[in-house]
């Protein structure tokens, strides 16, 4: 064997690389997730939901400027961009996509890779567009596509300090945010007909669409969360979600809107769909509809944001235990 002689500044860098990283399994997450904070929340989103934006409409001006609002923040936190373009932060859908009836718009993605599992993904997504101005008014779309989003980025920091301290999540985590869902989940559909990253290797997506408000049926027990789909294609993933739940944020997981038989079909409605049509397992998690949904008066002032910061939290939690678990969660009931 032929002996090599490393500089003694490579050794010490490989020793320090090796001593840096930490087993995730020797870590509480809660810690973690402390960094998402309701007041945090609360700025984001009453900057994101402000007329500025003027209703995020997909390919308008206000929608580029919000793209590059969670591009800054991705930016700020030192986590890569995720596609191949000139601007790693976007995907770029051509007005050709909506068949000229629309101007072309962006996904904005960003990711976290992996330490022992890059090759595997988890996607977190929420849609960051909503439906612009009509007669004059601005539909600001705080809860709906602003909530999701605001989560969304709250999450992602709060991997980044576990990274910071040396705790990397085995799989690579990916933060899409979709365009285009309000004009029939076409910033998804796009995504899942281009991936960025396989398909095949998408271990799950958990999907945020509405989470920052309270319904009517909840007004007395506000730590709800309806969960759709969890068990649609994957008895696991429905497993992992619950145990996440019952061990770090124990909220009410109400499944009404899961049964099959349900009019609302909300299972078919928001950007999760598209990855659950590639059997990839998927969770929604949606606070209900209520009377300002798709209306000007969906403004940030409207927020729970206590119940928003638990929200999140639970979905960290949840993401926390798909991207360093030693398996996959297993689909035990694919469609294909």
């Amino acid at each position: 064997m032929k002996k090599i002689i490393l500089p003694l500044v490579v050794v010490l860098g490989l020793v320090g690389c090796k001593t840096q990283m930490k087993d995730v399994k020797d870590v509480d997450p809660v810690r973690f997730s402390n960094s998402i904070t309701s007041s945090e929340l609360s700025d984001y989103l009453y900057t994101f939901s402000s007329d500025e934006f003027e209703g995020r409409d997909t390919g308008s001006k206000g929608q580029k400027e919000a793209a590059q609002y969670l591009k800054n923040y991705y930016k700020s936190l030192n986590i890569q961009g995720g596609s191949d373009e000139d601007d790693p932060y976007l995907q770029t859908i051509d007005s050709s996509f909506f068949n000229g009836k629309l101007p072309s718009s962006e996904n904005v993605v960003a990711m976290i890779k992996g330490s022992e599992l890059p090759e595997e993904y988890l996607i977190i997504t929420s849609h960051y567009d909503h439906v612009g101005m009509r007669n004059g008014e601005i539909y600001n779309g705080a809860d709906d596509g602003g909530s999701g989003s605001m989560a969304m980025m709250e999450i992602a920091e709060a991997f980044k300090k576990a990274i910071e301290e040396g705790y990397r999540p085995k799989r690579s985590i990916v933060f899409l945010h979709l365009t285009g869902e309000e004009k029939g989940l076409l910033g998804s559909k796009y995504y899942t007909q281009n991936p960025i990253f396989p398909l095949e290797n998408t271990v799950a997506n958990l999907n945020m669409d509405m989470i920052g408000r309270v319904d009517e049926a909840h007004k007395n027990n506000p730590d709800y969360i309806y969960l759709i789909g969890s068990d649609k294609l994957s008895t696991e993933l429905h497993e992992i979600s619950e145990e996440a739940n019952s061990k770090y944020a124990n909220i009410d997981l109400d499944y009404t809107y899961n049964d099959e038989n349900d009019p609302n079909r909300f299972y078919y409605r928001s950007d999760h769909y598209n990855f659950a049509k590639f059997d990839i397992p998927i969770i929604f998690y949606f606070n209900g509809v209520h009377e300002d949904y798709h209306k000007p008066t969906d403004t940030a002032d409207k927020i729970d944001y206590e119940v928003l910061e638990k929200r999140a939290k639970l979905v960290f939690f949840t993401a926390w235990e798909i991207a360093n678990r030693d398996e996959r969660p297993f689909v035990d009931k694919p469609t294909l």
